[in-house]
């Protein structure tokens, strides 16, 4: 069962909402945990799309730095034509689980649909599978459209991410494909099951087409939801409302996260915090032998 960093105080400040090159993130690990120091947080988690890769080089990132990480997922969902994404904090990350299956199924379905969709670009614009693959930092990495919007952007084709995902790879695009992902509450109990904790990211996120509609939400809370992330730029303040609300009728813990990607958003670490009691609790539920890593 993991432990809370030692000296946690009421001031502390927790970013539970981060990614690396691992997936669609531009810093390293080591550079992420750096950019955390710098920035004055005291823990911050490690959730990359669909994979642990990074966890490893974590453990000695957070030694060099001074800064305490949670190993955690972003886990990619479906419910019909809505995405939905599922933090999972401190799973075990062994091939065993049903989580580790679903993830790798969700990660080859994504290489898959990335491949069809620069095939349908190509028709169109000046871009090629390579200009993708020189987007990607390794073998264990999480393709996606992020990598395809950063090749689009090293052609010339669009300004930058943000452009890219308003027009030539929305989900309303003619060159999007749809992927396989697990349906929410599956992923919440393959979480639970992995001894993790599941908490839903950014979901009255306007910005990603849909918001997700209560009644979806309390699917996920029989599955055995622990919390939502609440406090993310991309909710404005009747979000907010509306989803502490929920959250305290559920009596779900209520999360902040900055979703940092590094130089691919505008999000920036630490603009989006958790509070220590709500980490405290959250690692209290955590039943698996994933420890935080401790500096």
């Amino acid at each position: 069962m993991a432990h809370l960093p030692p000296g946690l105080a009421d001031e502390s400040r927790i970013d539970l909402h981060a990614h690396t090159r691992c997936s669609d993130g531009t810093d390293d690990v080591d550079a992420l945990v750096r950019h955390a120091a710098e920035e004055g947080l005291d823990v911050v988690a490690l959730t990359d799309h669909d994979t642990t890769a990074g966890w490893d080089e974590a453990a000695e990132a957070s030694r060099r730095h001074g800064v305490a990480v949670i190993p955690g997922i972003e886990v990619s969902t479906e419910c019909e034509d809505l995405s939905v994404h599922v933090l999972a904090l401190l799973p075990d990350p062994s091939s065993s689980t049903v989580l580790h299956s679903h993830m790798e199924h969700a990660r080859e379905s994504r290489g898959t649909r990335a491949r069809r969709m620069v095939e349908r670009l190509a028709a169109d614009h000046p871009i090629r599978w390579e200009d993708v693959e020189a987007q990607v930092a390794g073998e264990s990495t999480t393709v996606g459209r992020p990598h395809i919007a950063d090749a689009l952007v090293a052609r010339g084709v669009v300004a930058d991410r943000t452009e890219a995902f308003g027009d030539l790879l929305s989900s309303s695009s003619p060159y999007y494909v749809r992927y396989w992902a697990p349906e929410p509450a599956q992923a919440v109990r393959a979480i639970v099951a992995a001894g993790g904790v599941a908490v839903v990211a950014h979901p009255g996120a306007l910005t990603r087409g849909s918001t997700i509609p209560d009644d979806l939400l309390e699917e996920m809370v029989a599955a055995g939801l622990a919390g939502i992330e609440v406090d993310h730029r991309e909710h404005d303040d009747v979000s907010r409302a509306r989803l502490r609300a929920f959250a305290r009728s559920h009596e779900l813990l209520v999360t902040g996260g900055s979703d940092y990607h590094g130089a691919g958003k505008p999000n920036r670490l630490g603009e989006n915090l958790t509070r220590p009691s709500v980490l405290a609790a959250l690692i209290e539920r955590a039943t698996s032998r994933t420890e935080v890593l401790l500096p």
